[in-house]
C-alpha cells in the first residue's frame, strides 16, 4: 500500500483529494466539512443543489448519519453483484452542501483498500464524486481527467495511475417505509 500520510493529513485540515476509487476517479474530502464540500462544487462547475456520493467503510458508520436505518439495505448490500449507491433518507451531522434537497444522501461501502485507508484514518465518510467538470464524461483512467481538477485539489493519490477503472456503481434510492426504486443498474 502506498503511503497515504499526507493525503490523510490534507483531509483532515478541509482539503481536497483525487483519488482512484472501486469504481471511477474521485474527487473527495471529508462528508462533513462544508467548507471543502463547496471547493468541490466550485471545480466541478456544479450546481449547488445537486448532492454527492459518499464512501464508508461498512453500515456502522453510515448508520451514525442515518439515525432512521432501512433494515432492507443489509440485504440489497449483501446481493449486489457490483459496487451498490445506496440513497438514504433523513440524514444528519454532514455537510449541508452533500445532502439532496429532500434531506437525502447517497452512500456506497467501499472495499477499495485506499479508499478505506481514508475514510478509517479521518474516522468519517469520504465525498467521492466523479473526477470530472460538470456535463463531460466521467474519467475511467487518470489521463482521462481535465488538467483543472487535477490543478484544482490539494493532493493526487497517485496509485493504479494507469489503471483503467470500473464504471460507476448502481444507485438504489430507499423510501422512509423501506420502499426501493431503481435509480441507476
Amino acid at each position: 500500500m502506498i503511503d497515504l500520510t499526507k493525503q490523510i493529513e490534507i483531509l483532515r485540515n478541509g482539503g481536497v483529494l483525487l483519488y482512484p476509487t472501486d469504481t471511477i476517479w474521485g474527487i473527495g474530502c471529508d462528508a462533513t466539512n462544508d467548507e471543502a464540500c463547496q471547493r468541490i462544487t466550485e471545480l466541478k462547475g456544479r450546481s449547488d443543489d445537486k448532492s454527492f456520493v459518499l464512501l464508508a467503510d461498512g453500515f456502522p458508520m453510515i448508520e451514525r448519519y442515518i439515525p432512521e436505518f432501512p433494515e432492507v439495505c443489509y440485504d440489497l448490500a449483501d446481493f449486489a453483484t457490483k459496487p451498490l449507491t445506496i440513497i438514504y433518507p433523513n440524514a444528519k451531522d454532514l455537510a449541508p452542501s452533500v445532502l439532496a434537497n429532500d434531506g437525502s444522501v447517497g452512500i456506497r461501502i467501499t472495499t477499495d483498500p485506499v479508499c478505506l485507508k481514508l475514510i478509517r484514518s479521518i474516522r468519517k465518510p469520504l465525498v467521492s464524486t466523479s473526477a470530472n467538470l460538470t456535463g463531460e464524461p466521467s474519467p475511467t483512467e487518470f489521463a482521462d481527467i481535465h488538467s483543472k481538477i487535477k490543478e484544482g485539489v490539494d493532493s493526487i493519490v497517485e496509485d493504479r495511475l494507469t489503471e483503467k477503472r470500473l464504471k460507476a456503481s448502481q444507485i438504489i434510492k430507499i423510501g422512509l417505509g423501506g420502499e426501493v426504486k431503481i435509480i441507476r443498474k
